[in-house]
């Protein structure tokens, strides 16, 4: 052996031993059987080219950050203006933290269970061990991300219009958004070319590790672009399709005549935007030391109040019921339109890209569970990654060109998903962790109990009620003829 080849096993020793020493000191004052086990999977991975367990609490809220700080925070002017000022700001406060409590519910139970890589695991767990509940689970959590996806292909869509005065066909923009390489032959223009790569590359990386310093970036510029919108709403003259002597009008309550299906819509957009717990067992499954979860959810929901509430509250205060739209950035007038909403291209990029990420890698754990593919840079492991990648953008790119309306979207996805993926499950995990007579363990369990049997009803009426009015909302839309047909070049420039 020579000693160039000895020093490189050296060097490959130390690299093993430095990330098992890594683990040991991360959890070292921690002896218990969850931490152990924690500790077990990531000297495991010490020995592979792909490594998962490495993000930090940091990195974590980075994600979250990139979740939470999204597209859908520019629909809250438009669900205060349906169900006032002040119902507005009362819900958000409320739906958030609601949403908080279940995510430190999920969190624990996390912790507690720490072989669950994903919320179709919790599902099959749940419903006591039932194949039937993780197929079930496991489709709904691939369609909620894949639907996400396909917001953001109309979000993509809608900007490059804007941009371009609607000089192109929209079907070929929303083609482009999505990253199947079909988009790449289709756009002649350079832009698209470009946009199409951007899109694909950003998609590609295999660890959430990698992911995190992107979603710092997203975050980062959505923030910009939110806080532009709050400026240019307030210094421009008039709102974006003013009519003069037509002043925008503000109310502190519903305006009458607003129907139970406006109100829902407006109730299902903000339920939208705060639950994400669906990602929230992938991003813990990929971190260090998951105790310090609880850091990087409050961190969030702290900045997610305040930026939600100032959003909503301000530009509907300049815009009014009747310029508002949705998203926000419709309400501007053109030039304070663009600058702002090209803030966001980055979430529009990236945050599409991280829902991706998370759906295919459910898919490739599941065809590659011990496999060398999993977890070595192969052949055979990138191509189906890259293939498995491809296909939920085909798919995000046909629902949006079904489904091409903002607010309703937001609206079917709340209501299709956000029942069980943000309140019945969460609720269902915590019965999970005071088993038997402990749950009705004194006054406050007791009253912590009930809460979580009205959170499994509050799911059900969402699931039930939500998807009934974000059906008839979309049913309204077309019939108002609000954009064109599915599939046709029709403009959705704002």
């Amino acid at each position: 052996m020579t000693p160039s080849s000895e020093a490189n096993k050296g060097v490959g020793f130390d690299a093993e031993r430095n990330d098992i020493k890594r683990t040991t000191s991360v959890l070292s004052s921690d002896s218990s059987a969850e931490s152990i086990s924690v500790r077990v999977q990531i000297a495991k991975e010490s020995e592979h080219e792909i490594k998962y367990r490495t993000c930090s609490w940091q990195k974590t809220a980075a994600l979250l950050f990139s979740e939470y700080i999204c597209l859908a925070m520019v629909s809250f002017p438009w669900s205060f203006s349906v169900l006032g000022m002040v119902p507005g700001v009362i819900v958000t406060v409320t739906v958030a933290a609601t949403c908080l409590y279940t995510s430190l519910i999920l969190g624990r139970f996390c912790i507690k269970h720490p072989e669950m890589r994903d919320v179709c695991d919790i599902g099959q767990y749940l419903f006591g061990g039932s194949q039937l509940a993780y197929n079930l689970t496991a489709t709904m959590f691939i369609l909620n991300n894949v639907f996400v996806q396909a917001l953001h292909v109309i979000t993509g869509a809608k900007y490059l219009n804007t941009v371009s005065n609607s000089a192109e066909c929209s079907l070929t923009f929303g083609v482009c958004v999505q990253i199947s390489l079909l988009s790449i032959f289709q756009c002649s223009a350079p832009r698209k070319v470009i946009t199409a790569i951007i899109c694909f590359l950003v998609s590609l990386p295999r660890t959430l590790d990698q992911m995190s310093g992107l979603g710092t970036f997203s975050a980062i510029t959505m923030g910009i672009a939110v806080l532009l919108t709050i400026i240019f709403s307030g210094v421009e003259s008039h709102p974006f399709g003013y009519i003069a002597g037509q002043e925008p009008l503000v109310t502190a309550i519903p305006i009458p005549g607003t129907t139970y299906v406006a109100g829902m819509s407006a109730f299902l957009n903000i339920t939208y935007t705060f639950v994400g717990q669906v990602m929230i067992p992938t991003f813990i499954a990929e971190m260090e030391n998951p105790k310090d979860f609880p850091k990087a959810l409050w961190a969030v929901t702290i900045a997610e109040v305040v930026i939600y509430t100032i959003c909503g509250a301000v530009v509907y205060h300049f815009v009014g019921n009747q310029y508002v739209t949705a998203p926000a950035f419709g309400s501007l007038t053109q030039t304070y339109k663009i600058v702002a909403f090209s803030f966001a291209v980055p979430t529009i990029i990236f945050l599409g890209a991280l829902y991706s990420n998370v759906a295919a890698r459910f898919v490739f754990f599941r065809l590659f569970r011990e496999s060398r593919h999993r977890h070595s840079n192969t052949i055979v492991g990138w191509g189906v990654w890259v293939a498995l990648v491809a296909a939920t953008w085909i798919l995000a790119w046909i629902i949006g060109e079904v489904i091409p309306f903002f607010s309703d979207m937001l609206s079917l996805m709340s209501s299709l998903f956000d029942g069980w993926f943000g309140f019945i499950f969460w609720a269902m995990a915590y019965l999970t962790l005071y088993p038997g007579k402990s749950k009705w363990d004194g006054p406050l369990r007791s009253a912590e109990t009930l809460v979580n049997y009205f959170f499994i009803l509050l799911g059900a009426y969402i699931t039930i009620a939500g998807t009934y009015t974000s059906v008839e909302s979309i049913i309204e839309s077309y019939q108002a003829q609000a954009v064109g047909r599915p599939f046709t070049c029709a403009s959705n420039a704002l």
